[in-house]
């Protein structure tokens, strides 16, 4: 057991405890899987990271760090909140990128991620790894779907694989409206890491325009929930880094997003996250700010 540097941040937010907390340990070598499987389940967030050096082909690639993400039961190859919130924390040590971008090794290969901004609307993208799996789902899944959120089947207007790592399946809603009204059944959804997202205004059509309810702000174009197997049953995640990069990829190449766009998620948690989504060549960013909460040391 060491000291090993800690620090707890919310990501997707500028405003501390209104995003997703992350916690990350900064020094993560010598750690068996093990060891961090239990730290992870034991914080009871949706995820814990790991920081450790770069494999020797990872650093060859330009890598400058390595990450192993964790939530409660199993590990991830790739989730965008603990990208996001690590990358956040270890650039707060006074870390330097090795080139333009600050590029992070992980399950799923090496992610780039960039800083857009300054001061204090700043926030941290990364490129959205390409899908690993697309295209409409199975009726049968699509059914499953609707019968576990207390929906109809004619409420589900579009569909899609979103698998970036996580093995999203995401589905879109009429609207923002439709989706906070979402009751999901665990003992039917209990297995599926399933997205759901809902446009404040007309399916494909988003532009600037009043709200269709005061709760909804003017900056929001799309409303977002996840919902995935916990421990104890299905959870859902407060804002949600792979989903929103998953549902990005498919809604612009569908045309039913624009090429930018931000959505909200957490606000069924009491959370106000927003995700800061852009197209831009063949890559599509995926940002926010992220603020850390907590910092000192743990025992581990």
């Amino acid at each position: 057991m060491h000291s090993r540097p800690f620090q707890q941040v919310d990501v997707f937010t500028h405003v501390p405890y209104r995003g997703n907390p992350l916690a990350v340990i900064l020094d993560g070598e010598g750690l068996t899987t093990a060891q961090m499987q239990n730290f992870t389940n034991w914080t009871n967030l949706s995820e814990a990271t790991f920081l450790l050096p770069p494999t020797p082909e990872g650093a060859k690639s330009g890598a400058d760090y390595r990450v192993r993400i964790f939530c409660p039961g199993r590990e991830l190859p790739f989730a965008g909140h603990p990208t996001l919130g690590t990358c956040h924390a270890w650039l707060s040590t006074g870390a330097k990128p090795k080139g333009e971008f600050i590029v992070q090794e992980c399950g799923i290969g090496l992610v780039r991620i960039r800083r857009d901004g300054g001061g204090a609307d700043a926030r941290l993208a990364f490129a959205a790894p390409p899908l690993k799996k697309s295209g409409p789902l199975e009726e049968s899944d699509v059914t499953l779907i609707a019968k576990g959120l207390g929906i109809a089947r004619g409420d589900i207007l579009h569909h899609a694989w979103c698998d970036n790592g996580p093995n999203w399946r995401a589905v879109m809603l009429a609207s923002a409206e439709h989706v906070l009204a979402v009751k999901p059944d665990a003992a039917i959804l209990g297995k599926l890491d399933i997205g759901v997202v809902g446009p404040r205004g007309k399916v494909g059509l988003i532009a600037p325009h009043a709200p269709s309810s005061h709760a909804i702000p003017n900056d929001i174009d799309f409303e977002v929930r996840a919902f995935f197997p916990g421990v104890s049953g299905l959870a859902e995640d407060p804002v949600t880094g792979s989903l929103n990069a998953g549902i990005a990829s498919w809604l612009i190449g569908a045309g039913l997003a624009p090429a930018s766009y931000i959505a909200r998620q957490g606000t069924a948690l009491g959370r106000d996250g927003r995700v800061h989504v852009s197209k831009q060549g063949s890559d599509i960013w995926i940002g926010g700010g992220s603020v850390t909460c907590v910092q000192g040391a743990v025992v581990l």
